[in-house]
């Protein structure tokens, strides 16, 4: 049986919630960005044609237009709207995997005996605009790999469907660059050899590739030809990370207690970010010394952000620790996962707190996740 994946993605996301609050943002050059030493978080099509991109500093976006609408952005707003598309693409079809907070997945494989797969994903497409009022676009084909790379070619707005039978053709004249897995490096190391399409890419032996960049190569190849079996993967809300610590000695020295909660803070919100997960809840649990065992958790905008984190567990913390005694154990959850990139709060945090997170990632991954932190986290 032929597989018919379907990859969308909804156009210009934060940008589409702030026209949906606002109508008079409609046409015009729209950045979702934070303070004038923040970073771009999304701009709309009409602020895309001036060069403004995503991640460029807002000073920067602003030389570049200046008739721009700067707007601070609200992500509790955004994950809600991100919850309200999921139900909505969740009970019209048999597998969805949420790839992040603006992109799904959906594996109709079978279900053209029932009803054409292409007219059933615009039956969905029109029911998510239908019921929240997002513009999204779709691309179906037979693998991920395809219908990522055929919405990026649909969008805005767009609808398309490249069949198996056209998918060399459909690749072969777009740059090597629209294949997701090569990024900026990967692109340059090709150029420097000539390489810049799809196609020239394709007609390169498997094995000269895998001399290149490693195991990689294979992967590359296949792509570059259209071959990709990697599965769709439910969606589910139950995925998580967690860790707890059972103390030696039961102790009531809530000071030690929040040095080891920044501490867990941090490893499980590096583990995030290496993992490219987003969490949009947070459980912190206790156990008495007499074995009574307390949660309290709370639903927040997805990030994997350290300091949002940490401010959420300890407020948490505060209100589940309410008797004056021992405590043998603590533990913190994080569940609500989704794949995609550390947002960084881009409406909060500035040029450097994000290069800071990028820096102690860095020195993480060379040296372990315990090399460097917060120095209340190293308070035990």
């Amino acid at each position: 049986m032929e597989r018919a994946i379907a990859h969308m993605d909804l156009d210009t996301f934060f940008v589409s919630c702030e026209r949906l609050k606002n109508s008079a943002l409609e046409k015009l050059p729209v950045i979702i960005g934070g303070g004038d030493r923040g970073v771009v978080a999304s701009c709309s099509y009409e602020a895309r044609y001036f060069g403004v991109r995503s991640a460029m500093p807002i000073k920067m976006a602003l030389r570049l237009c200046p008739e721009a609408k700067i707007i601070k952005g609200d992500m509790e707003y955004y994950s809600n709207m991100s919850h309200l598309v999921t139900e909505v693409i969740q009970e019209r079809v048999p597998v969805l995997e949420k790839a992040s907070i603006d992109e799904f997945y959906l594996d109709l494989s079978g279900m053209d005996q029932f009803f054409g797969c292409y007219q059933w994903t615009n039956g969905i497409v029109d029911a998510v605009t239908e019921n929240t009022g997002l513009p999204i676009s779709f691309a179906l084909s037979t693998n991920k790999t395809v219908s990522k790379i055929g919405t990026g070619e649909a969008k805005p707005i767009g609808r398309l469907e490249v069949k198996a039978p056209n998918i060399q053709n459909f690749l072969n004249p777009l740059s090597i660059k629209k294949i997701p897995m090569v990024g900026t490096e990967t692109f340059n190391l090709f150029s420097r050899l000539g390489v810049k399409t799809i196609q020239t890419l394709s007609e390169m032996p498997v094995e000269v590739l895998h001399q290149l960049i490693g195991k990689n190569g294979t992967v590359l190849w296949k792509k570059a030809h259209g071959i990709d079996d990697t599965p769709v993967i439910p969606y589910s809300e139950r995925k998580s990370i967690s860790t707890e610590d059972t103390f030696s000695e039961d102790t009531i020295d809530v000071q030690r207690i929040r040095s080891i909660l920044s501490g867990m803070v941090e490893k499980l919100a590096f583990q995030l970010r290496q993992e490219k997960w987003l969490t949009s809840t947070v459980t912190v649990k206790i156990r008495y010394s007499n074995f009574d065992t307390e949660t309290k958790q709370c639903r927040i905008p997805y990030t994997s952000a350290d300091h949002t984190l940490l401010r959420v567990v300890l407020e948490l913390f505060n209100k589940v620790y309410t008797r004056r005694m021992r405590i043998r154990l603590i533990g913190i959850r994080f569940t609500g996962l989704v794949h995609g990139c550390h947002q960084m709060d881009l409406f909060e945090d500035t040029e450097e707190l994000i290069s800071l997170y990028q820096t102690m990632d860095r020195i993480k991954n060379r040296f372990g996740a315990s090399s460097v932190g917060r120095a209340s986290g190293f308070l035990k």
